[in-house]
This record gives structure tokens, sequence and C-alpha cells, in this order.
């Protein structure tokens, strides 16, 4: 095999260890190994342990880490998934044969089963005395250098599998993610929520504003969507009779890459029924706050260059009043023209587009608030111009009754009361369909089954969809998305065959 043109790492010297290995007749890759013992179970147990070769033995396996020859006498590293420990082993114990063979033949990288005893080193390490061991695994790949670890940041997201053998922080990370879903779905089923799984694959996309990515199914001879959101269906439940239910979606949108973008992301959707946007609020607000002290045991925690305090109640404000006292424009106070001149003058993107006040609105929020929110912050009343799905305001003629969450800039959270008038729904739909044939790409689809769905009634509703990669930025210290998604999208590699060039 060409290993260069196949954009493989094998290591030629390893290779031939291999060849002489199984012309040896040594059992390659054995099926099993009766680990009865993991290092941390090891370190709990002996803890007390003195400089003395403990009674009882222990069994278990894992990666070598690095070796240290000292003639007759070897040490080494082993670890498993949840820590490291050292291992004695003798020429003495082992034998000429056996020593020898660990020596020509065992790498780091190589998994392997030990037998042994435990004492403590004069140093005071706890340490397995090795009376044998079985090699399990050979790797034919070198690990990175000992000392440093997998720096290459592109190379620790494009070989995840490295990263997480030889950073201790990167496995720290993807275990607090794995924590952080627990706890949601154990805090959402333990308030009566149930847990729904609604299609990826649809044929009709929408539920938020963002180009799809688009597929062809050859049996039915159409086009599919993969979602964008799991809204419409999730509703689709609740007109069915479902009053409390949520999904932990993988949603996929064809758009920009970047710290906090991925195309394929992670959140978790949650409607409830008889509910409003400010139940949702408060919603949010216990699910976050319950994440945060569940895993750091405080309310206070750091992220990048700033203190994060996630104590209830947050900071909540209208969108108007935000504008207002953090981007300095009042825009009620403006001609649509004169606030064009603001816009243009600024140096905002888009300034051109705007029709009217509650758009100029928008386009101030994101452009001179979004950034300077950086202690958790609440932000309600959005125009109707931008909120498709959710119900007008009851106060507020031409606003809806949405919030956004934004903690240290970033949008974390959307939720509204949901809009349930079926003829509304429509009109505001034809809307957005009109703008998409006129180019938005963003723009969303007419769902008729759905308007259809919401012509059998749904009751009053509250909605909220977080986001969970964000989530886990925040309460892990994360300043780029592609540092909690375990294999985050990035572009081929030149190297290696192509999807068209495979049978």
């Amino acid at each position: 095999m060409d290993n260069e043109n196949a954009n493989l790492n094998f290591d030629q010297l390893r290779l031939d260890k291999l060849q002489q290995l199984e012309e040896a007749g040594v059992i390659l890759y054995p099926p099993e190994f009766e680990r009865k013992d993991t290092i941390q179970d090891i370190k709990a147990r002996f803890e007390s342990i003195g400089h003395e070769k403990s009674e009882g033995m222990v069994f278990t396996a894992g990666r070598i880490f690095t070796v240290r020859n000292h003639g007759k006498t070897v040490f080494a590293d082993l670890g498993d998934e949840d820590g490291r420990i050292q291992l004695y082993i003798r020429k003495n114990d082992l034998g000429d044969e056996k020593f020898d063979f660990f020596n020509r033949f065992i790498d780091r990288g190589d998994i392997i089963g030990i037998s042994g005893h435990v004492f403590r080193t004069k140093v005071g390490e706890i340490t397995i005395w090795v009376d044998d061991f079985t090699l399990l695994t050979k790797s034919v790949c070198s690990l990175p250098e000992k000392f440093h670890g997998l720096r290459d940041v592109e190379k620790r997201y494009r070989q995840r599998y490295i990263d997480l053998i030889v950073n201790e922080e990167s496995r720290q990370t993807f275990r607090t993610r794995s924590r952080i879903i627990s706890l949601i779905r154990q805090y959402l089923s333990s308030r009566g929520f149930l847990e729904f799984e609604t299609p990826i694959l649809q044929p009709i996309y929408g539920g938020a504003n963002a180009r799809p990515f688009t597929t062809y199914h050859n049996y039915l001879e159409q086009n599919l969507f993969m979602r964008i959101a799991p809204e419409l269906y999730l509703k689709r439940l609740v007109v069915g009779g479902f009053e409390k239910v949520f999904e932990l979606a993988r949603n996929f949108r064809n758009e920009d890459i970047d710290t906090h973008h991925n195309p394929e992301f992670s959140m978790v959707e949650i409607y409830e029924a008889y509910r409003d946007f400010r139940d949702m609020m408060a919603l949010t607000e216990g699910i976050i706050s319950h994440l945060v002290f569940e895993i750091h045991d405080t309310y206070q925690i750091p992220f990048e260059d700033s203190m994060l305090d996630f104590k209830p109640p947050w900071k909540s404000l209208s969108m108007e009043d935000a504008v207002k006292t953090i981007g300095n424009i009042d825009i009620w106070q403006y001609s649509v023209d004169e606030l064009r001149e603001i816009a243009r003058t600024k140096r905002i993107d888009g300034w051109e587009k705007p029709e009217n006040p509650r758009e100029f609105l928008v386009l101030f929020f994101e452009a001179l608030v979004e950034d300077q929110l950086v202690q958790p912050t609440f932000v309600y009343d959005f125009p109707v111009e931008n909120s498709p799905l959710a119900k007008k305001h009851r106060t507020k003629e031409g606003f809806t009754e949405r919030f956004e969450l934004f903690i240290y800039g970033m949008e974390v959270a959307n939720g509204f009361s949901e809009l349930n008038d079926p003829l509304d729904q429509l009109n505001r739909l034809l809307r957005q369909d009109e703008k998409r044939k006129g180019g938005d790409a963003e723009a969303q689809m007419i769902d008729f089954d759905f308007i259809n769905a919401l012509g059998y009634g749904m009751p009053p509703t509250g909605g909220v969809g977080l986001g969970i990669d964000r989530l886990v930025m925040l309460l892990t210290n994360k300043n780029s998305i592609k540092e909690v998604i375990l294999f985050p999208s990035m572009k081929q590699m030149p190297d290696g065959p192509s999807p068209e060039d495979e049978e």
C-alpha cells in the first residue's frame, strides 16, 4: 500500500514489527481481555498502600503512554479512560523472553493487558509491579511527541481521536458535554416533558430562517431537505394532544462556518401548552442555571476575560430599550430616511434594506447591541417582520411575543408565544415565500400540512430552542464551537479517495 497517496500515517518500523510478530505466530489483536480493575479503582483501593507489594493482584488494561528503559527494569505509564498509572517491569519477574518481547515490540500507543501487585515507590507514586502482560493492540501510527501533546489545532479537529488520546483537557470537555445533555434530559423529564424524535429528512423545510441542505430520494423521486429545525413537527404533536414535548435535535444549515457556527449542530427544542413566552424565559433560566450549578457547584464561572454570573434572576429588557440604552438610538425619534442615514454613517452592513423603523430596530440591535450583552440577558418584543412563527404581541402593534437569550454576545436561546392562528400563520408564510422566490435564500417555505394542522386547533403554547453547542462552550470556557463538537465540519483534504471514486 502507498501510505503517502492513501493519506495514512502508518509507521514503517511498526509495520515491520507487526510482520515479525505475525511470522512468530503471535496472536495479533486478540478479541478480549478480562479486565477486572480500572486504574481509578486501583488507585482508590490502594490509596493507603505502602512500599511493600500488595497481597492481592490486579488485572487491568490500557494504552502505553511512556516507556523508560533502565536496563533490567522498565518503567511505563499505562492509561485508560479515567487516568494513568505507573508500571514497574523487571526482567527477573518476566524472564528473558517476555522481557525482551516488551523491549522489542511494545511502543507508545500500544494497548496491553497486565496483571500484577500494587506498591508505592520511594517517591510516593502508586505503581503496579507487573507479573505478566499481553499485547492487545499494536498501534501502527506513532503518537505525537510525549511532552507537548497535539498542538496543531486543525489536526486536533480533523483527527479528534488523537486529540482525545493525548489531551486530557479535550476528554474532559466532552465528558462535560455528555453530562450537560444528560442533565437537560433529566431536568425536562422530571417536569413531565416527553422526548420525541421528528424527521430529519423533510419534504418542506421550516422552523427557522436558514438555507437548507438539499438531497434527492431515488425511490420517491423527489428532493428532500435536511431539517433546519424540528419546530413544525413538534407543534404538530401539541396539536395531537401532547402538552409538554421536547427533542434533542441535530439540525443542518447550509451557512458559513466560524467560531459560533457549524453547519451541523445540536439544540434542544421545547414546547408546553397553555404557557407563553415569559414562561419559556423562566424555563430557560431554570435549565441553564441548573446546569451551571450542577457542573461547577457555583453560579459564577469564568469565560474568556469575564466572570459570568448565572444566579437567577437574570437581566431582561425589550429590544427597543436595548437599542435605546446600549446603542443610543431611539428609533421612534427619526424618520426612515434619517434611520437609513444613521445606519449608513455607522457603516452597518445592510443599511439600505430596511423599509420601516421596526426593521431598522433589528439592524441596529444586531450591529450595535448584541456584542455588548455579556451577562445572561433576555431581550424580548421582536418585530413581526423577522418573527414569522411568533404570536403577535398582545399590547404592542407590529411586535411579537418573542425573546432571545444572549450571553457573552452569543445568542443561546430563542423562544416565543407560538402563533396558533392558522390564517395569520398562512399569511406570514406567504410573505416569507415571496421573499424566498425573490432571492432570499434563508426565507421559509410554506408548509401547507402544518397550516392544516393548526386548522384543527393548537392550544396557547410557549416554545423555546436552546443551542447545546454554545451552552457547552460557555460551561467549558471554550471560545470556538469546534472545541466542543467532536467532529466539526471542515473542508476535505486533497489526499485520499473522493466519494465518487468509491464503488
